[in-house]
């Protein structure tokens, strides 16, 4: 499950290192690149929305195995897209079908031992990040060698052999619940409600992955140019010194598992805004940009890893509604944040990004601080 989660997020960040490329190819602006950027994240939550809750009434592994081929198609629309609209669509629609993770991640909490959940989803997010890392750098190399749409077509076959792989290798799975989707999504509002521990989650994971996500989209042109003047493979080159993050994540899990998380999120949040605090300061040299770098992604996975294994734990029987819900929230934040980053880029440069990244980061940290004061427990769920 961790090696699969972690080639179908690759989909959704195989065209960073590729996006001052694809804006040439296709004449686009530092607005328009932006869009195709958001267009993914986007796509993502919107899948997150439609696709995830389904996890609760239908077998799992037919539903994931049709999803991984919807991603081969989607991919491969990429790889031979003739003009802007053509390519905007397949970035929406590659976004949509990997959202098929957060039915894998719910699925593998569920065939963990309770007592071990947070290390299972830690295990696995562990290869999701793992994902988003060689996914950059395999794209930076691969696109540098024979161009973006190689690197695409490429992730097409990995995905028609992935939908074999796992077909033939993960359990069937049954239904937890017997409910009609009109029923289903209408199921998610009294989670909402009744949830206040769901509630914080949303809002810190949102905010923070906004930002994230922002970064490593704004991160490609400051780098392109002075004092790095990198390629696109030395962009993706860049993205493994965040590996820290995946050691990082089953011990969050565990952490999670013991203590309730709840510190460690917010040792995660002080953590970013210390991040971007380095990256503004000192991203102009090499030292300080690896070291902001190491840090956001070990916030991140902490906030991440801690906050899923604290909302899987809240209602077993509505684990993938409960991941709608969350995930939505945090892909639908990620798409705007990747977009408020161009426009930062735009505007006012590194400074800027940073400067917004940062202020992102503390209203975060101020805001789960005091929305956790008042989430000690539940009201009574239907």
């Amino acid at each position: 499950m961790a090696a699969s989660v972690g080639a179908i997020v690759a989909n959704i960040y195989y065209a960073q290192p590729l996006l001052p490329d694809i804006a040439r190819a296709f004449g686009l602006s530092a607005t328009g690149i932006g869009v195709f950027a958001m267009l993914n994240p986007a796509g993502a939550g919107l899948g997150q929305l439609l696709f995830v809750p389904l996890g609760d009434i239908r077998e799992r592994r037919g539903m994931i195995t049709v999803m991984i081929l919807g991603a081969a198609v989607a991919l491969a629309l990429t790889a031979t897209a003739q003009n802007t609209a053509w390519l905007m669509a397949s970035a929406l629609l590659v976004g949509m079908t990997a959202s098929i993770n957060h039915v894998i991640i719910p699925f593998a909490a569920q065939l963990a031992p309770p007592a071990q959940r947070g290390r299972a989803v830690g295990i696995v997010i562990s290869g999701l990040l793992v994902g988003v890392l060689v996914a950059r750098t395999f794209s930076g190399y691969l696109g540098a060698m024979f161009g973006w749409r190689v690197v695409f077509a490429t992730a097409s076959v990995f995905m028609l052999m992935l939908a074999i792989l796992l077909r033939t290798s993960l359990p069937q799975s049954r239904p937890t619940v017997k409910l009609s989707r009109p029923q289903l999504i209408a199921s998610a509002v009294p989670l909402w409600h009744g949830l206040p521990v769901l509630r914080e989650a949303v809002f810190t994971s949102a905010l923070m992955f906004a930002v994230f996500s922002g970064f490593w989209t704004a991160m490609v042109f400051f780098v392109e140019g002075p004092p790095y003047y990198f390629t696109s493979r030395g962009a993706g080159l860049f993205s493994l010194i965040g590996a820290a993050g995946a050691l990082i994540a089953p011990w969050a899990g565990r952490v999670a598992d013991r203590r309730g998380g709840r510190s460690s999120v917010l040792a995660g949040m002080a953590t970013m805004a210390v991040s971007f605090a380095v990256l503004g300061l000192l991203g102009v040299k090499l030292w300080g940009l690896i070291a902001g770098v190491i840090l956001l992604d070990l916030a991140m996975q902490v906030c991440h890893v801690t906050n899923q294994t604290r909302i899987y734990a809240l209602v077993p029987e509505a684990r993938s509604r409960l991941n709608m819900i969350y995930m939505t929230s945090t892909f639908t934040c990620g798409s705007l944040g990747s977009y408020l980053a161009t426009y930062w880029w735009h505007r006012s440069g590194w400074w800027g990004v940073c400067g917004f990244s940062l202020a992102i980061s503390a209203i975060a940290l101020i805001g789960g601080w005091r929305l956790g004061r008042h989430a000690p427990g539940t009201k009574a769920l239907p």
